[in-house]
């Protein structure tokens, strides 16, 4: 075993919201760049790429949504509302006093950062929204919520973990890829469900037009969860906005890229105002 080294340091928040422990945290100091994370899983896959945002003057703020990570579960159980995580993400902003926030967020996270950049308007100085579009046709809300019973064959956590190897980017090395996916099968999959039951129904086409800040919408080239038209058409719609498209990426930047908060960073440099 080698001697441990520290890979970030950061301050532990615990907010009360709506009569339920709500966890974030935040590392280094400048403009906030709050991060959201996909279905089913916590502010730790940011791990990778909060020192490096913090090294580069950002203040990197990680959220576990409500339900994930340390977060507590809202009174009546999972969320199934993507609205609903977007306000409380509000509420997180307004609690820890962040000016001027930049917004990333990926899959769920993607379409809750673009809910989110709506919601502020001026008040946001950036918006990366990665593996996300306006409106999802790729899942079933029906299919879904069969699969919420935890009687079939292979189980969830299979799933999780097969269906996460899948859906990482060709260019990710296969050891990473099944780190990427050790990680995933963690989540509980009443929650993660719920979560893409949310990500099916959430429409955010009335709303990008009032998206002000610069903003870019990243899609990987290898990600089977999106198709190119939703994505073209999403970008197109608001105001100020870039597509990316990732070669090699599948459905999760930040886990997938080697030092991925340098790609961010300059991203989020190219929406300086």
């Amino acid at each position: 075993m080698t001697d441990p080294r520290p890979h970030a340091t950061g301050t532990a928040h615990y907010l009360e919201i709506n009569g339920r422990l709500a966890f974030a945290e935040t590392y280094g100091a400048g403009t906030p760049v709050l991060l959201v994370h996909s279905a089913g899983q916590s502010g730790a896959q940011w791990r990778d790429t909060v020192a490096g945002l913090a090294e580069r003057g950002w203040q990197a703020v990680v959220v576990d949504l409500p339900g994930h990570g340390r977060s507590e579960l809202p009174a009546a159980g999972p969320i199934s509302d993507l609205d609903t995580y977007a306000q409380w993400c509000v509420t997180v902003i307004r609690a820890l006093d962040l000016r001027r926030p930049r917004i990333v967020g990926c899959s769920i996270g993607g379409k809750i950062a673009l809910d989110i950049a709506a919601r502020l308007g001026d008040e946001a100085s950036g918006l990366v929204a990665m593996a996300a579009d306006a409106h999802n046709n790729g899942q079933n809300e029906r299919a879904l919520r069969r699969a919420l019973p935890d009687a079939a064959s292979p189980s969830r956590a299979d799933r999780t973990y097969y269906g996460t190897l899948a859906a990482c980017g060709g260019a990710v090395a296969p050891q990473r890829r099944a780190l990427i996916a050790e990680m995933h099968r963690r989540e509980d999959p009443c929650v993660s469900l719920n979560d893409l039951i949310g990500w099916s129904r959430h429409d955010l086409r009335p709303v990008l037009a009032t998206i002000t800040c610069p903003s870019r919408l990243v899609i990987g080239a290898d990600d089977f969860w999106l198709t190119d038209s939703t994505a073209d058409a999403t970008a197109a719609a608001i105001p100020n906005c870039e597509l990316t498209v990732l070669q090699g990426v599948g459905h999760y930047p930040m886990e997938e890229i080697p030092d991925f908060a340098a790609m961010l960073d300059g991203w989020l440099r190219d929406q300086q105002v």
